[in-house]
């Protein structure tokens, strides 16, 4: 994974960028993904949004494992002195991840999928807090129309407001919490130690509340639908790095944007949800404010 990423960023540094190559990356990120809520929403028939992430998180962990002990031999690769940011990181990622699987059994896929797409603004917005970054006017005002996407999609005093619609907001700014001390943790660890520190404690937070409020085994009829959880909670973000990777996040970003309709398409077919034209259009706007965010990043990056 760590060479991989390496390659990429050379392929980008020598200004050859290959779009073909990050689409059918993204395709299998997407892919990932959509079998995630798939498997996720299946499993949760039987075990809470928390069991689900002490199995997932244990089958994770021995992945991770397994890839450390192919790659480099032993487990040095996996110590830190940056535990307080590895601790912070995964306690909002674990809430988060916990808000989108528990949004996925009471919100159609599509509306907890645009919901999710506010997670760059929630960084934006965040990081100023975080990071010390400025919090400009335009950084303001992309919060701004991204909010008015989410009233799209959510339609309050139209239709009925739920807990799906508040967890899939709540775990798109874990999400952005995560991402942010994700960037602080890079300047100092490797992926596979990242990986494996994730793995372990969100295992270990997964196990505590299972502990606290009831643990249940699962059936061997759910076994197959964990294990698929597990495999593209890692391949969809190995996927979506590698196509940052190969092509700037100008292209990637809109990529990305298929996974609506492609969810929701599932979402009819497997479940029978309808398809909402106002969950595309305030997805849609959510992703105009996303867009024209990166765009300006960009731009003023070339500029320095």
């Amino acid at each position: 994974m760590k060479g991989h990423r390496r390659e990429g960023e050379r392929t980008l540094d020598s200004g050859q960028s290959q779009p073909v190559r990050a689409a059918l990356w993204m395709g299998g990120a997407i892919a990932s993904f959509t079998l995630m809520a798939v498997a996720g929403r299946t499993v949760q028939v039987e075990i809470a949004s928390y069991e689900l992430m002490f199995w997932r998180s244990l089958a994770g962990m021995l992945i991770v494992l397994a890839l450390i002990r192919w790659r480099t031999g032993s487990l040095t690769t996996i110590r830190t002195a940056h535990w307080q940011l590895h601790l912070t990181r995964n306690v909002f990622h674990f809430f988060g991840q916990n808000m989108w699987f528990y949004g996925i059994t009471v919100i159609p896929l599509s509306q907890l999928v645009a919901l999710e797409f506010t997670m760059p603004i929630w960084v934006l917005l965040l990081a100023p807090l975080f990071l010390g970054e400025a919090l400009t006017a335009r950084k303001l005002m992309v919060g701004v129309v991204g909010f008015i996407g989410v009233l799209i999609v959510a339609q309050p005093g139209v239709a009925p407001l739920n807990s799906g619609h508040l967890a899939g907001i709540v775990a798109a700014i874990g999400f952005a919490i995560n991402l942010i001390f994700t960037r602080k943790i890079m300047r100092h660890d490797t992926v596979l130690c990242v990986l494996f520190w994730m793995t372990f404690s969100q295992m270990l937070m997964g196990l505590a509340l299972s502990l606290g409020f009831g643990f249940s085994w699962p059936s061997a009829a759910i076994l197959p639908w964990l294990a698929v959880v597990a495999i593209t909670g890692l391949t969809a973000h190995f996927s979506l790095t590698s196509a940052l990777g190969l092509a700037p996040a100008m292209l990637v970003a809109p990529m990305e944007f298929a996974r609506l309709p492609i969810i929701a398409l599932v979402g009819m077919l497997v479940y029978a949800e309808a398809l909402d034209p106002m969950v595309f259009l305030g997805a849609a706007v959510i992703f105009s404010a996303n867009f024209w965010n990166l765009r300006s990043s960009t731009t003023r990056g070339r500029a320095a």
